[in-house]
């Protein structure tokens, strides 16, 4: 007999939130999501909580979506829905890590100071403002495919050499104003609150 492929509710999110104890965070989580045969990957942090997870279609993903807002408001930040047409990740992991994302940088601190959130009304004014910096801070496998006219591609490999791009090739006495996009708004969040730190006036 075949396995009948099974639809799966997928939820992308993240939120930079203080945690305490981390290990009993992640215990808690891995056992409410067993019996929703939750599948997927959670980071968790002193600085937030970062993942993609799925659950059989029909209930299954929202009540674990519920409990990590119970444990870490993770509604107050950011959710993307998708969908898929069998179960997308092998197992179920909530791993303990020093960053949701990697930075390296103790300045970049989401938690307290980060950039300016723009409509899109405002982005586009913001792409024709000549005073403005616009900065892509993806990886070059994501600007080879496309970036914004006039964008400034810093041809990073890894996130972790945003900053070294930073020291290097830009000035907070000369560029006043900054604008920046990634993918998902992980990365300008902690981009923005690290470029802040080094005293750029508007991100």
């Amino acid at each position: 007999m075949y396995d009948i492929p099974m639809k799966h509710d997928v939820c992308a999110f993240y939120r930079f939130v203080e945690l305490d104890d981390l290990p009993a965070l992640q215990k808690k989580i891995k056992e409410f999501a067993e019996p929703y045969q939750a599948c997927g990957t959670i980071l968790i942090a002193n600085e937030g909580i970062n993942g993609t997870i799925a659950a059989p279609e029909g209930g299954n993903l929202e009540p674990v979506i519920n409990y990590l807002d119970e444990l870490t408001g993770v509604r107050s930040g950011e959710l993307k829905y998708s969908f898929a047409s069998d179960r997308p990740f092998t197992r179920f992991k909530v791993r303990l890590k020093k960053e949701i994302i990697t930075m390296k940088q103790p300045d970049a601190d989401p938690n307290k100071q980060v950039g300016t959130y723009v409509t899109a009304e405002e982005w586009n004014n913001l792409l024709d403002d000549p005073e403005v910096v616009l900065l892509d801070t993806r990886n070059t496998y994501e600007t080879d495919i496309g970036i914004f006219k006039g964008a400034v591609d810093p041809r990073i490999e890894t996130f972790t050499e945003f900053s070294e791009y930073v020291e290097k090739e830009l000035d907070p006495a000369k560029h006043k104003k900054v604008a920046m996009y990634c993918t998902g708004g992980i990365r300008c969040e902690k981009a923005s609150s690290y470029m802040l730190a080094k005293g750029f006036e508007n991100v």
